[in-house]
């Protein structure tokens, strides 16, 4: 199983960039790695231009750049899969403190026969904490090819398996796995969730 961290963001709310910020003694994008190392044999960060984050990894890890820059997630989606070398990948925002690996563990384990094993509460769906695998790219390279540049239009061209609320509250509860950094207050927020016991 490949991780896919997408990193290409402008972070233009936080006005920094969001993978390097602390949160306890790491950042960010540490914090994402320490957690998928346990459930994937490679990790692909995906940056805007191929620029490398500094970043530790007991795991094979590698930086790869969007195929077009500035053109949001479903780029990094595209470049993350055709990069990586196994079917399925795990694919996640740089900015999700909080995964949990049993959720991420349970989802891979469903992944054989969908093209994609996605978190759902009531409507919403999670499209960045979800498995994907490689027989999406097609579909990916045919909305790119639309500008069509939301996630969750693939969902319709592919094979879907929903992760549903009961299915999520056994590995989180919380769904903390699905809480991403957008803004100072975010950024504040989560910190204050890392302070608590068991979130270290």
């Amino acid at each position: 199983m490949t991780a896919v961290i997408l990193a290409g963001g402008k972070s233009s709310r936080l006005g920094q960039n969001k993978a390097l910020q602390k949160i306890g003694d790491r950042t960010l994008i540490q914090r994402v790695v320490d957690r998928l190392g346990t459930v994937s044999s490679e990790i692909i960060v995906v940056t805007a231009d191929g620029t490398e984050i500094s970043v530790s990894s007991a795991v094979s890890l590698r930086t790869v750049a969007d195929v077009h820059i500035g053109r949001g997630p479903l780029v990094g989606l595209y470049s993350g899969l055709a990069a990586s070398t196994c079917q399925q990948a795990v694919v996640v925002g740089c900015d999700m403190p909080f995964l949990s690996v049993g959720l991420l563990e349970y989802m891979s384990q469903l992944s054989s026969s969908f093209d994609v094993v996605v978190p759902r509460i009531e409507d919403k769906v999670e499209p960045l904490c979800a498995v994907y695998s490689r027989s999406c790219l097609p579909a990916v390279g045919e909305l790119l090819e639309r500008d069509e540049l939301r996630i969750n239009r693939l969902f319709n061209m592919v094979k879907v398996r929903y992760v549903g609320e009961a299915e999520i509250n056994r590995f989180d509860p919380r769904h903390l796995s699905f809480f991403n950094i957008n803004s100072r207050a975010d950024l504040v927020r989560a910190r204050d969730l890392a302070a608590e016991r068991g979130f270290m």
